[in-house]
C-alpha cells in the first residue's frame, strides 16, 4: 500500500470511529460531522468496504422482519445468513417439531379409536413419511423467507459467515461491510454438558433428530425440559420405549410443583419412565447399547438404550462472530448483554432473539424486532420489561403459561387470590378426551388483575 493510500485509510478510519470530524487531504478541508447512524466508506486492509445503513446477522424470527421495516424506511440493508434461512424455529424448532407432534397425536388418537366409537386396527408408524411431511413444511417456510428477502427492495442478501473485524465492520465471503447499525440475530444451539463418557457415545441433539427417519428401539433422553418432554412423548407415541433422565429434582424446574407433578403423571400414564436427581451420571457404550449409570436419590442404577438425545438446554451462537473485536459485553453463558431496548454496551450494535438471553422463544424474538423497530423508526420507547411472559409446552395436553408462577407470586409477598380447576370439570376437555391436568389463575388481591 502506498503512503498516500495509508493516509487516506487512517483519515477514513478516524471518521468512522469518531476520532475525527473533518477531512483534510491534498488541499481539501471538508466538514464531515456524521449524523446519527450515517456510514462513511472505509478502508480495511487496503480495500474499501461496502457501506450500508444497517447490517443484520442472521435470519431468525427477528432479522427478516427488521430488514423489511428498515428497507421500507429507505435504508440500505445487508442481511447475512451462513446456514438455513428462518433460524431455529423454521428448521429445527417450532415448525418441524410441531409437525412431528401432530403426526404422533394422529397415531395416538388412532390407538384410542374405541373410546370415540371407531376401530382403526393396528397402528404402524411410517417414520420416513413423518419425516418427509415435516421436511416439506420446513422447506416451505425456509424457501419463503429466502425468496422474500432476495426480492426485497433496498436489501442485499449475503449467504455466508459474518464476522466482526471492528465495532462497525464485518467480513462476509471475503468482502468487508460497514455500518453504524449492526443487529445480531444468530440464535442458539444445543448445549452439551460435561458428563463423563458422553463424548464417547453417539448422541442426538434437537437439530440432528430432524434427520431420524426410523423409530428408535429404546430412546434415552437426557433432560426433562421442554425439548426433552416434547420429543419424549412424540417418540413414545411413534413406538419407542422412552426414558427421561433429569439431573434436577423435577421436570420443567421453573414451573410450580403441582404443574411438574401433573406433567410427570401425564407422560407416566403413556409409559414414559422418568428418573430425577440423576447425580453421578456417566455414559458408556456396551455393545450396540448406550448405558447410563447414575445415582438417583442414593440408589445406583444402570439404564440401557439404543439411542440417546441430549436436551439439557441451549447456548447462543456467539462464539465465532469475532465479537472480541468489538468490546461487546457477554455474560457467562455467551449471551450478548443488552439493555431494555436491546442495545449492547457498544453504540450501534443490538442483539435480538436467542443470543441475548432475554426470552428464548420464537415470539420473544419477534417481539425483540418490534421493540427495536418501534424505537428506531417510530420514535417509541418500548422496553423488554413491558412484555408479559407467555409460552407453551407442546406435550398433550399442552401446558400454556402467561405471567408469573405461583411461587413467583408468593415471593413478592403481596396478597393474591388463587383459583384452580381440574380439567375433569371442563366439559370440552372431557369431550376431547383431554381431561388430564388443571387450570390455575392467580390475581392481585387488591386490584383483581
Amino acid at each position: 500500500m502506498s503512503a498516500g493510500a495509508k493516509e487516506i485509510e487512517k483519515l477514513l478510519s478516524d471518521l468512522v470511529t469518531g476520532q475525527a470530524n473533518s477531512l483534510a487531504f491534498g488541499g481539501l478541508d471538508l466538514d464531515c460531522n456524521l449524523a446519527d447512524g450515517a456510514v462513511w466508506p472505509t478502508v480495511y486492509n487496503g480495500r474499501m468496504s461496502i457501506a450500508y445503513d444497517a447490517i443484520i446477522i442472521g435470519t431468525g424470527q427477528a432479522g427478516p422482519p427488521l430488514a423489511g421495516r428498515l428497507a421500507k424506511a429507505g435504508m440500505k440493508v445487508a442481511i447475512a445468513e451462513r446456514g438455513l434461512f428462518g433460524g431455529t424455529c423454521v428448521n429445527t424448532g417450532c415448525i418441524p417439531t410441531k409437525a412431528m407432534v401432530e403426526s404422533a397425536h394422529a397415531a395416538q388418537l388412532a390407538r384410542r379409536g374405541a373410546e370415540f366409537g371407531f376401530t382403526a386396527g393396528p397402528v404402524n408408524v411410517d417414520m420416513k413419511r413423518v419425516k418427509a411431511r415435516k421436511d416439506e413444511m420446513s422447506a416451505h417456510s425456509r424457501d419463503g423467507v429466502e425468496k422474500w428477502l432476495s426480492e426485497l427492495e433496498n436489501c442485499t442478501v449475503y449467504r455466508g459467515q459474518a464476522r466482526f473485524v471492528s465495532p462497525r465492520e464485518v467480513t462476509i465471503l471475503g468482502e468487508t461491510l460497514s455500518s453504524g447499525r449492526i443487529f445480531v440475530n444468530v440464535g442458539g444451539r444445543a448445549k452439551i454438558p460435561a458428563i463423563p463418557g458422553l463424548e464417547q457415545v453417539p448422541y442426538f441433539t434437537n437439530s440432528s433428530m430432524m434427520a431420524v427417519d426410523y423409530v428408535p428401539r429404546r430412546l434415552l433422553i437426557l433432560g426433562g425440559g421442554y425439548i426433552g418432554l416434547e420429543f419424549g412423548q412424540m417418540f413414545r407415541r411413534f413406538g419407542s420405549e422412552v426414558t427421561i433422565i433429569e439431573l434436577g429434582p423435577s421436570l420443567v424446574p421453573h414451573e410450580d410443583q403441582d404443574v411438574c407433578a401433573a406433567i410427570q403423571q401425564i407422560i407416566g400414564d403413556e409409559g414414559i419412565a422418568v428418573h430425577l436427581n440423576a447425580n453421578c451420571l456417566s455414559f458408556a457404550k456396551h455393545g450396540d447399547d448406550i448405558v447410563a449409570s447414575m445415582d438417583c436419590q442414593g440408589v445406583m442404577q444402570q439404564i440401557r438404550g439404543s439411542h440417546l438425545l441430549v436436551a439439557v438446554g441451549r447456548r447462543p451462537n456467539t462464539d465465532d462472530l469475532g465479537l472480541e473485536n468489538t468490546g461487546v459485553a457477554m455474560d457467562e453463558h455467551g449471551n450478548l448483554e443488552v439493555d431494555e431496548e436491546l442495545r449492547t454496551n457498544v453504540p450501534g450494535i443490538w442483539a435480538l432473539g436467542d443470543c441475548n438471553g432475554r426470552g428464548g422463544f420464537t415470539h420473544t424474538s419477534y417481539n425483540d424486532f418490534e421493540i427495536v423497530a418501534a424505537n428506531l423508526l417510530d420514535g417509541g420507547r418500548r422496553r423488554v420489561s413491558d412484555r408479559i411472559r407467555a409460552y407453551a409446552l407442546y406435550i398433550e395436553p399442552a401446558l400454556g403459561r402467561a405471567g408469573m408462577t405461583e411461587a413467583e407470586v408468593r415471593a413478592t409477598g403481596k396478597p393474591a387470590l388463587r383459583g384452580k380447576r381440574a380439567m375433569t370439570l371442563v366439559k370440552r376437555a372431557m369431550m376431547k378426551g383431554d381431561s388430564q391436568g388443571f387450570m390455575k389463575v392467580l390475581v392481585d388481591a387488591e386490584t383483581r388483575l
